[in-house]
């Protein structure tokens, strides 16, 4: 848990870096396809092949294109709709997609949590009930896409790592998983990005670097090697720690204009459905799944 916490507390700042300093300034792809550049730099000189087979680069390839390079594009969009408090709510949906996703690889189905889901919409509606309009509700599912591609990624790769025999040193392969996110956001900037829309300062620059070396580069492979040690149960609770982390972050330093009343409530119904999913759903699935296999 410790590898988790500590990411969590890293990741806190990026959501307001890109907000505040990025979003709207710098082209969101050309932000994208900088900062899996330099996170790959980050691992490349480690990459060793004792431990590899075409098979695992692959594997990891793939996980790193969704969970880095298609959550990127998604989530730097997600900034041209909504604001950073915004997004950060509405992420409070990986830790289901996490589940879902774990148990579907292990051929297991609750419509349960779907439940915690919805009551986590009315939350995110409360929050925007005078302002909804498609170009909020595009903002939203461009959210809930990162989303989706985040919990692939970290499922996968936690997958990967259990069905792979030999103790891998993970830092000797995890260059692959940023090569995958280079596939995706290399070809993305070439056919959408905006070359006059470039980083003009040397704050924007500085702001891309760390996002890529410490953020990206250091902080998915901690992220990741942690996702190895818990359970998806505590993967997903984990999740949903960067949410107070990042509003705490965003409000106390660069936002004091928000409808704290209509923040509050929202963001208290967001989390009620995570209590809810927690503190009752997970236990009656539990209990479900061990009358299934008694009566099996």
């Amino acid at each position: 848990m410790r590898y988790l916490s500590v990411i969590t507390l890293l990741w806190a700042f990026s959501f307001s870096l890109i907000g505040v300093y990025l979003a709207g300034q710098v082209d969101a792809w050309f932000s994208v396809l900088t900062r899996v550049c330099f996170a790959a730099m980050v691992f490349l000189p480690f990459l060793r092949t004792k431990h590899l087979h075409p098979k695992l680069a692959i594997k990891l390839m793939t996980v790193g294109a969704f969970q880095l390079g298609l959550m990127y594009c998604f989530y730097y969009q997600s900034f041209l709709y909504l604001t950073v408090p915004e997004v950060l709510l509405f992420t409070i949906f990986t830790p289901i997609y996490v589940t879902l996703i774990y148990d579907a690889l292990h051929k297991q189905f609750s419509p349960w949590y779907l439940l915690s889901a919805v009551i986590a919409v009315l939350g995110a509606a409360v929050i925007k009930f005078e302002g909804i309009n498609q170009h909020f509700i595009i903002g939203f599912l461009i959210v809930q896409g990162a989303n989706l591609c985040f919990a692939i990624g970290q499922v996968g790769y936690k997958r990967i790592m259990e069905q792979e025999q030999a103790d891998i040193p993970q830092h000797t392969v995890f260059g692959w998983f940023y090569l995958g996110a280079v596939c995706i956001a290399v070809p993305m900037y070439l056919l959408f990005g905006n070359s006059a829309k470039l980083p003009t300062t040397s704050l924007q620059w500085g702001i891309l670097v760390y996002l890529g070396v410490i953020a990206s580069g250091l902080g998915y492979f901690i992220w990741n090697k942690g996702a190895t040690l818990v359970n998806a149960g505590a993967l997903a609770i984990m999740n949903n720690a960067l949410v107070p982390a990042g509003l705490i972050v965003n409000i106390v330093i660069w936002n004091h204009n928000v409808d704290y009343p209509r923040l509050i409530i929202g963001g208290g119904i967001i989390l009620l459905s995570l209590w809810f999913n927690e503190s009752w759903i997970k236990n009656k699935v539990t209990a479900q799944r061990q009358t299934q296999k008694t009566s099996s």
